[in-house]
């Protein structure tokens, strides 16, 4: 039992769950615009998201000042292999995209919306105020994970039914964020960074965490009554999504691990649309 406690640590630490959640969303979105992707298309996926995380992660671990946690202090003590392992996957990934992608039109953009995510996270830190971090990190998941669905597309797929979707579903990653921010608010004020959970008292916080997914289960009630039929699958996919996320983040005796565990794992449920 030990031994798949530490399994499951690594596999949450390593950012794994994040990298099959995106793929699933990418799933979603896939479906949702009527297309049908390669297998290529989900490793480079997997391989930016992971980069992304890893890279980011690595960089709190190597600012945090006290290390409270585990997360950071993993990252701290694997920093080097980390680091080899980032490289390895931006040569692997950047060789992949010029092996199945070549230097198109869909390469190009992809590295610019790359740049931008960098850019974007650079100024927040620096300029910007600290209740954008998450807004912007919701956006780029978002985006990241419908980039190519929506540039592949046809125009008439492109409905506001489906852009609809794109909204609830930027709703749903800003709540996951918010829940792993008031989660984790302890460990960063330790290790002295600043997130919207340490600016709010927690009381608000919980207010805004309750109002916003309040905000995305009635809004996919609402589409599954609403719209046609072909966006009902999509709209019980999300209305899950939520519901686990409410229903962990409010159960008590949960340690805050099992929480983070439960809400990342939760966005994989888009693979049940492989059945429908």
């Amino acid at each position: 039992m030990g031994k798949l406690i530490r399994l499951q640590q690594l596999f949450s630490w390593l950012s794994l769950d994040v990298v099959f959640g995106a793929m699933a969303s990418m799933y979603f979105f896939q479906e949702l615009v009527h297309l049908q992707l390669e297998g290529s298309t989900y490793m480079l996926l997997a391989l930016a998201v992971w980069t992304l995380y890893s890279l980011d992660h690595l960089l709190d671990a190597r600012q945090s000042k006290g290390s409270s946690s585990p997360r950071r202090v993993f990252y701290k003590q694997n920093m080097l292999v980390l680091s080899l392992g980032i490289l390895v996957a931006v040569i692997a990934g950047l060789a992949g995209a010029f092996y199945w992608l070549g230097w198109g039109k869909e390469l190009q953009l992809t590295l610019v919306l790359i740049a931008a995510m960098g850019g974007c996270r650079w100024a927040i830190q620096k300029l910007g105020p600290v209740v954008l971090k998450e807004v912007s990190i919701a956006l780029f998941y978002v985006v990241g994970s419908l980039w190519l669905p929506i540039l592949r597309s046809e125009a008439q797929d492109l409905s506001w039914q489906a852009l609809a979707f794109v909204l609830v579903f930027f709703v749903l990653a800003l709540l996951n964020l918010w829940m792993l921010s008031f989660l984790d608010r302890e460990d960063d004020r330790q290790d002295g960074f600043i997130s919207i959970a340490m600016l709010l008292p927690p009381i608000q916080m919980i207010l805004w965490i309750r109002k916003l997914a309040f905000l995305g289960i009635f809004g996919t009630m609402a589409s599954f009554i609403l719209l046609p039929s072909f966006y009902r699958p999509f709209s019980c996919v999300l209305l899950l999504v939520f519901l686990v996320h409410y229903l962990t983040f409010f159960q008590s005796g949960l340690s805050a691990t099992a929480k983070r565990q439960r809400m990342e794992i939760s966005f994989w449920i888009p693979w049940l649309l492989l059945w429908i």
